[in-house]
């Protein structure tokens, strides 16, 4: 087991870096599709001599235009100032914009970064927020997220998610690797090294662990490992396959499907490992589980005669049948307001995305395939990342929870799967 270990892992840290780390996953993001009614927002170029601030200002612009919801407008000729009584209200109408987003970044004590941004709204002529953040250069590009998040909150009344992170899984010739990068896809870091594939990553509500699977010594098997110091643990030793880790809300436990007693069925078990035991025994294949915000299990299962999606209490017990459109509904993964589900949706031999609404049992398509698979939602539920085909090679996708908004993610080295979108940072 040593030697496998040392084998196929290879840990760094996550550096918050400004520049981005380069990486043979790095990711790239073409908008393809954008939503109705956007909000038109300038972003000047921020003031300050540092080279910095013209990297800031373009990384929050970039954030907004991939949001879907916001339209950027040309903030090139703004003037570089951080106060407010230099923003050209006049010129921002002639243009059309709504808000405009200044700032300006200063050097600080210590080798840090004064950032101060202000947003404001163009036909009030009014402040609607501003802050100032002292930060370490390392800080910069996190910073900059930041403020599209809170410009964003602003503007729209939901939470943004330009601060979080994504893993996936990247493939090239002889090599998988386990990889965490931004939400932009900068920043890319490879927790993992394998010559074995590595599937299903899920984050732990706190951001701090990924459970995953990993084919090393030719066998599927569920670990855990924490993506700050590279601590890894095998989740639990035991017969057959293991497969599918889902975290409970509160981070203490861990769901997965397990052929280790026959079938493969669901078993539950501590996030260290404890206290293993079954939750279902089926006469079908029970796998896929996801935990939803209300406590309930939500899985995938053939028990009826056809893979359909099901629910039930953490604790086991009778399970209830949730789709019923369709002969193949699988992989469940429900929004962080449990009013809804993402799922993939089989027709003929196509693949889609679909969404329902638990309330009204409504279900939309969401994607036309022919390959989309590994749902994961946004932790604000607007948006949905998965996995999807382009040209012959694996590339990553979101999409709008309205399907509205369409953006393409690629890496130019290798085939890129499995996504994981990570919760909103605390």
């Amino acid at each position: 087991m040593k030697s496998a270990l040392n084998r196929s892992l290879a840990v760094l840290a996550l550096p918050l870096l400004f520049l981005p780390l380069i990486a043979q996953a790095q990711l790239t993001i073409d908008i393809i599709g954008v939503g109705a009614q956007q909000i038109p927002v300038a972003v000047a170029t921020f003031a300050g001599q540092d080279p910095n601030a013209q990297q800031m200002s373009a990384v929050i612009e970039a954030d907004l235009a991939r949001s879907g919801r916001i339209k950027t407008v040309n903030g090139a000729s703004l003037p570089r100032s951080g106060e407010f009584a230099a923003i050209p209200f006049g010129d921002l109408k002639a243009r059309s914009a709504d808000a405009v987003v200044i700032g300006t970044v200063q050097p600080a004590a210590n080798g840090q970064f004064n950032v101060s941004f202000r947003l404001a709204d163009v036909p009030k002529q009014s402040q609607l927020t501003g802050l100032v953040f002292t930060v370490g250069p390392r800080e910069l590009r996190a910073t900059a997220h930041r403020i599209a998040d809170i410009v964003y909150e602003q503007l729209t009344g939901e939470k943004g998610v330009f601060s979080t992170r994504l893993a996936y899984v990247s493939k090239s010739p002889g090599r998988f690797q386990l990889v965490v990068a931004d939400s932009d896809g900068f920043n890319t870091v490879a927790i993992v090294n394998s010559a074995e594939p590595i599937i299903s990553p899920s984050w732990s509500p706190d951001g701090n662990r990924l459970a995953y699977v990993s084919f090393e010594g030719r066998k599927p098997s569920v670990y855990v490992q924490n993506v700050i110091t590279g601590e890894r643990t095998l989740l639990v030793r035991a017969s057959g396959n293991q497969s599918s880790p889902a975290w409970s809300p509160d981070g203490r436990r861990i769901v997965f499907a397990s052929s280790q007693a026959g079938g493969t069925q669901l078993f539950m078990v501590n996030a260290d490992g404890s206290g293993l035991r079954r939750l279902t025994n089926s006469g079908g294949i029970d796998t896929a589980p996801n935990w939803a915000p209300d406590g309930r299990i939500y899985f995938m299962s053939d028990r009826g005669g056809s893979p359909q999606i099901y629910r039930m209490a953490a604790d086991g017990g009778n399970a209830e049948r949730v789709t019923f459109e369709g002969s193949y509904n699988a992989n469940p993964r429900v929004a962080a307001d449990g009013k809804s589900m993402v799922f993939i949706k089989r027709e003929g031999s196509r693949e889609m995305l679909a969404v329902q609404d638990f309330a009204s049992r409504q279900v939309q398509v969401l994607t036309q395939g022919p390959v989309d698979e590994s749902p994961s939602f946004a932790p604000n539920g607007k948006l949905v990342a998965y996995a999807s085909v382009y040209n012959g090679r694996g590339v990553l996708a979101t999409v709008s929870a309205d399907g509205r908004v369409k953006q393409r993610l690629g890496a130019t080295n290798a085939d890129v799967r499995e996504p994981a979108w990570g919760p909103l940072p605390r």
